[in-house]
Formats: structure tokens, C-alpha cells, sequence
């Protein structure tokens, strides 16, 4: 059959044209689709909301160069340092949950919104993807420093009020709750001075620009190298590498201050993507490469998959807020 003429003088398809011009037209409609279904077809971001150069930056980079190999795409770091380490929040909240968007998912995001108000919420707007490990704290000064114990800064502060000058890595962060309860708690007045992260706050401890730091576990070549010193760990128990240095709960205080960290997407991220992002990952934490990299700084693997993660942020998150209100800092209509 031909196309009939029409009086303009253009041609009119006959059925049969008009339907293979139309199947053909579908078809290549159809072909992005098909290509975005494997998963993933690009790079891959991985927020870290502390500063470059910090322990949790340098472990998550190795982790997410293994990680990237399994994937068949890179996984980019982006860090966004500030705020306690919830920087990462407002991104997730925003991203399309598609997989390409994810990030660390660090204690402070489960305690800020109960003591502030923020317009995110860790549970609502994220899906838990792994745990991969955690952190503990410790309470240093540097080598040359004259406190020698705890009971020094308690006696200092006392003798000095206000002239302590304490580093964390944020207002709000674990160190800074922990520090609240030891200090304050007790009539004792110190300065609290707020870093970005491990890095600059380690050098301002270092270089006695203050006079202690409470820090995550990223100070350890630093304690090793002799260049500051631990006061106190915050963990259950003594750590086998530092077995001289006692725990808070030996020293009569009954804190543990643990923090487990993992991996989260946005909100609604399809099943199917957590399962390819969660393998990888998981292969990753699993590879010595890795496990050597988080040993250099005194931790250990805590895994958790997708549906135990979830089931773990939900029960600390309600902690978190039995804690604020028990020290007082649970904010209105919290």
C-alpha cells in the first residue's frame, strides 16, 4: 500500500506506516529506560560530614574505593564538616532515592533533633543501608601537659573557674554530652571549644592552644607517637592498646560513651538498590585492606544489615531522648 496524497499537497501514512512510525518511536522512548534500570549506571556520592584528613574521612575513602571495584562505578567523597556531624542530613533529605546519593550516618544525627530544632529527622527521611563500625572517646591533653588525671582538670576547674579550655569536634556531639554531664553536672565550669574535626582539633591539643581534647578514636597514632596523652577512655572496658589508661566507669563515673556509624540513603530508597549498595559495601568492610585501615585507629568491624541497622536507629533514637531529658536538654516539644 502507498500514502495517499492530501490536497495540500503533503502525504497522509497509511495505517500500517502510522503504526510502524509509532512502535519505532515507542521503542526508542524505551531505550533510556532500560539502560537506568542497572543499577548503578554512574558515580556514586558518599557524604562524610567531618572534614577531610580526619579518621572517619580516611577509612571511609578506603572503604569506598573497595567498595566503588564491586559497584563497577567510583564512589565519590564529598566531606560537608560541621554541625556535630549532621551536615549529611539536609543532603539526604533533599536527594532523589535513587542510590546515588548517600551518607555516614554518625551518633549526632540520632541526638540533635531532641536538643534542637532542625528540619530533618533521621528516622523519617533516610533508609538504613550498613553498619559498619563505631568509635569510642578519650579524654587527651598533650605530652608536656601538667594534668596527669581526671581528677586534675576536676581540681583545676574547680581552683580556675571558667579557664579550662576544653576541644570536641562539636556542640551537641558525644564528647560534648559527655563532658556536660562530668563537668557541669557538678557545678564545674569549663570553656567547651567546638572543632570541625579530629585533624585541626588533635594540632590545637598538640599545640596547647587548648588545654585538653575529648576525641574519637582517630587520636590513636598520636597517642602511640607520644605526642598527646589519654586521661580516660570512654569505653566499656580498658583497651588492650592502651592498657594503662582507665575507663570512666573504673574512675567512678558510669558513662560508656560508644558511637556506631553506618551507611543511609534518602528516604524511600527502592529495595533492589539497598541490596546492591549493602553487598558491596559489606564486601568492602569485610576486606583486610580496610580492616587494617580502621585497626590503625583502634576500632573494629559492627556490622549490621539494612533491616537490623533500621530496627537499631529507631530504639537509639528514642535513647537519645530519654538522655536529653534527663540532662535537661530536651528542647520544647521534643
Amino acid at each position: 500500500m502507498t500514502a495517499s496524497r492530501c490536497p495540500s499537497g503533503s502525504f497522509r501514512p497509511t495505517r500500517r506506516q502510522a503504526v510502524t512510525v509509532l512502535s519505532a518511536q515507542l521503542a526508542g522512548a524505551a531505550l533510556p529506560l532500560r539502560a537506568e534500570t542497572r543499577f548503578p549506571s554512574r558515580p556514586i556520592t558518599l557524604f562524610v560530614p567531618w572534614p577531610a584528613g580526619g579518621a572517619t574521612d580516611l577509612t571511609l575513602r578506603v572503604l569506598a574505593e573497595i567498595a566503588g571495584k564491586t559497584l563497577g562505578q567510583e564512589v565519590l567523597i564529598e566531606n560537608r564538616g560541621g554541625a556535630a556531624g549532621t551536615l549529611a542530613m539536609p543532603v539526604l533529605q533533599q536527594a532523589a532515592p535513587d542510590g546515588y546519593t548517600i551518607a555516614q550516618i554518625p551518633q549526632p544525627v540520632l541526638r540533635v533533633p531532641h536538643t534542637r530544632k532542625v528540619l530533618w529527622d533521621p528516622i523519617r527521611d533516610t533508609t538504613p543501608i550498613i553498619q559498619i563500625s563505631g568509635v569510642t572517646f578519650g579524654l587527651l591533653v598533650r605530652a608536656a601537659s601538667p594534668f596527669r588525671s581526671l581528677q586534675d582538670l576536676f581540681d583545676y576547674a574547680r581552683a580556675h573557674p571558667g579557664e579550662l579550655s576544653i576541644a570536641t569536634n562539636g556542640t551537641g556531639s558525644t564528647p560534648h554530652v559527655v563532658l556536660e554531664e562530668l563537668f557541669t553536672s557538678r557545678g564545674l565550669r569549663y570553656i567547651h571549644v567546638p572543632y570541625k574535626g579530629t585533624a585541626e582539633q588533635l594540632l590545637a591539643v598538640e599545640s596547647g592552644q587548648v588545654m585538653a581534647g575529648v576525641n574519637s578514636n582517630g587520636f590513636a597514632p598520636a597517642v602511640d607517637d607520644g605526642r598527646l596523652r589519654m586521661l580516660a577512655i570512654f569505653s566499656a572496658e580498658r583497651s588492650s592498646r592502651w592498657p594503662t589508661v582507665p575507663t570512666l566507669t573504673e574512675l567512678g563515673f558510669p558513662i560508656v560513651a560508644m558511637s556506631p556509624y553506618g551507611l543511609a540513603g534518602p528516604r524511600g530508597l527502592p529495595p533492589a538498590v539497598v541490596a546492591t549498595l549493602h553487598d558491596a559495601f559489606h564486601k568492602a568492610m569485610l576486606d583486610p585492606r580496610f580492616v587494617q585501615e580502621i585497626a590503625k585507629y583502634d576500632q573494629s568491624l559492627a556490622y549490621r544489615g539494612p533491616a537490623d541497622y533500621a530496627r537499631w536507629m529507631r530504639e537509639e533514637f528514642e535513647r537519645e531522648r530519654a538522655a536529653a531529658q534527663r540532662l535537661g536538654t530536651l528542647r520544647d516539644g521534643g
